[in-house]
């Protein structure tokens, strides 16, 4: 078998450009010669293409999340004027998408909302809702239990469109934000709140029947416009 020759050095670049690029230690042009073998050719590898390849995702990433945003048909408050959406609550937006994927439903409900919220698992709604036996395996389990299961062939959309409950229960979250007239952001707890508010929702139905009530919603909305407190003891 022919010899093959392995040959490491920097490609005479064809503008000043290139040479820039090639004198940078960690972006080196590497050359495998592989003339003298059956192959014929040559294989150039040059490792400043994949932070192009890098940036490309990042960018798709933000995108997807920024459609992924909560939107709301409160009338009357121009879009400018709304307060905004917490981390929090909107990474529970977007787990709650994904639950809805899970399960092959065609839409996100507010039971998908409420399985977001435990998904997210850090604000202060999710733990009060751990703290009261309210857990994601538990929610899951009423969901199928109450909508049953999708069919097996069946594939949610990338974004499935919110239920009118699901959008009812957002729009209630910022309408009590501004009648509260307080500053900051639309909490998780404004959320969860929201999906409480919907009684006819599967979300409320599952919340109640897992021991969710009344008293603890008003517990809850003493600390509304807080996704988490602080303590450095």
């Amino acid at each position: 078998m022919a010899a093959q020759g392995l040959s490491v050095f920097p490609i005479t670049p064809s503008s000043s450009a290139t040479s820039q690029s090639c004198r940078r230690p960690f972006e080196q042009c590497l050359s495998f010669n592989l003339s003298k073998s059956f192959v014929g050719t040559k294989l150039l590898i040059q490792p400043s293409g994949f932070s192009l390849i890098a940036s490309r995702r990042r960018s798709s990433t933000v995108a997807t999340v920024s459609f992924s945003l909560p939107t709301t048909t409160t009338e009357g408050v121009a879009s400018d004027k709304k307060p905004k959406w917490s981390a929090r609550s909107i990474k529970s937006f977007v787990m709650a998408e994904l639950e809805a994927r899970k399960l092959k439903y065609p839409n996100t409900g507010t039971e998908a909302l409420l399985m977001g919220i435990l998904v997210e698992g850090t604000s202060l709604a999710a733990k009060f809702l751990r703290e009261n036996g309210v857990t994601l395996f538990k929610v899951r389990e009423e969901t199928v239990k109450l909508l049953g299961k999708s069919d097996l062939y069946f594939f949610s959309p990338e974004h499935p469109p919110l239920t009118k409950p699901a959008q009812r229960a957002l729009n209630w979250a910022v309408e009590e934000k501004l009648k509260s007239g307080e500053s900051g952001e639309i909490t998780t707890t404004h959320l969860l709140l929201g999906i409480w508010s919907e009684k006819e929702s599967a979300g409320h139905k599952i919340l109640s029947t897992l021991g969710f009530d009344n008293d603890k919603a008003k517990e809850l909305s003493k600390t509304m416009d807080k996704d988490i407190i602080l303590s450095f003891k």
